[in-house]
């Protein structure tokens, strides 16, 4: 089968949207599920595009700030080179990753990943939010079968936008394999230059917006005894996003105090590496469609504390730690729980990995290719 998919999110500095387009098109390709063409945004090509560093999101910016009706200006450049391309692919079904397909002479699937734009519209630049309230129900009502990471998300979809059941397909994420325990000998090498030691460090992976909640996770911390704050410092991984003025206060606080670190955007090696060596992951998110940092935390041996959203539990089940969004003691017990309790700790990492071992990209892969077929045959 010739599918062509719209790898054009991979031109973006990676996040989870990027990571599961990388990893599905890989897994197709090379078990043989389908063969793709691969549309970049701009032009067809046979090889995954690299990830852009961090600045290209501040370009991106610029650009639709100077020019405007730039979402318009380029999806009508993009819908041209699209539909040359596919009819000379000879493609038969497209899939769409992200939020709103392009048209097609033809069946076409696509992957809802979560309803952030709805639950968070203010997390949207304004332009885009309007091409997607304007886009989006038309493309779901043209997919022949409609993807989504979880059930949370199918269930949401269905009370949202009226889908009916048998148009969604729940394809769980999985995780590459640079996610996996290590040992402190090879730990050590890699953590210096950060200046941690392996398991003497708290982690928090995401892009910093009002929805990440990291102000619960900072208040948290800084609510620990300052002995375990000075054993366990705080370090925050992710590009940088817009926070508001509350929490910038608070994290130019928390900065302040040596205890808590910012590492910026890392490179997805070296977040493997940071992820198999915290001591635990601390991942507030009041929202996801799925949460992947979550299961690449478990399937590297850290364990997890996480506030109770439906996508998170869903995924880590007992394998993690809870807490309820707004409750800061609840999330403070929680993770100096799994500093001072080591049984504690060990069982939740041995929970942790037995619980990655349901999830796989390979198993997304084989998903997502039935669900092609299916749709190619309605």
């Amino acid at each position: 089968m010739r599918v062509a998919l719209n790898v054009s999110i991979l031109q973006a500095p990676r996040t989870g949207i990027g990571e599961y387009c990388l990893q599905l098109g890989q897994h197709l390709h090379h078990e043989g599920l389908a063969k793709l063409a691969l549309f970049d945004g701009w032009r067809w090509r046979e090889d995954f595009p690299q990830a852009a560093l961090p600045g290209y999101s501040r370009v991106s910016r610029l650009a639709k700030a100077v020019l405007p009706g730039a979402y318009g200006v380029r999806r009508y450049l993009q819908q041209r080179r699209f539909s040359r391309g596919a009819r000379q692919a000879a493609a038969q079904l497209y899939h769409e990753p992200s939020l709103w397909p392009l048209r097609f002479d033809g069946p076409m699937v696509m992957t809802l990943h979560d309803l952030t734009h709805v639950h968070y519209p203010q997390t949207q630049p304004r332009d885009r939010l309007r091409e997607i309230e304007r886009r989006l129900p038309d493309g779901l009502q043209q997919a022949a079968r409609i993807l989504v990471d979880s059930q949370a998300v199918a269930d949401e979809a269905s009370r949202y936008y009226g889908i009916a059941d048998q148009r969604l397909q729940v394809a769980p994420l999985g995780y590459a394999e640079r996610f996996q325990p290590r040992s402190v000998a090879q730990l050590r090498p890699a953590l210096h230059g950060f200046s941690v030691e392996p398991r003497g460090y708290l982690l928090c992976v995401g892009t910093l917006e009002p929805r990440k909640n990291l102000q619960q996770a900072l208040l948290a911390f800084l609510g620990l005894p300052a002995a375990l704050r000075e054993r366990y410092p705080l370090l925050l991984v992710g590009m940088p996003g817009w926070c508001g003025a509350a929490l910038e206060s608070l994290l130019q606080k928390a900065l302040d105090s040596g205890q808590v670190r910012q590492l910026g955007y890392q490179d997805e090696h070296s977040v493997a590496l940071l992820l198999a060596g915290a001591k635990a992951l601390l991942f507030p998110s009041r929202y996801e469609g799925f949460g992947l940092p979550v299961l690449e935390a478990m399937a590297s041996g850290t364990p997890v504390v996480a506030c109770n959203s439906a996508a998170v539990a869903e995924v880590a089940g007992a394998a993690a730690l809870y807490a309820e969004a707004d409750d800061v003691e609840g999330f403070r017990q929680a993770i100096s729980l799994l500093l001072e309790d080591a049984l504690l700790w060990e069982c939740q990492r041995e929970l942790g990995l037995q619980r990655a071992q349901h999830f796989s990209w390979a198993r997304c892969a084989r998903i997502t290719a039935a669900v092609y077929r299916e749709a190619c045959s309605l």
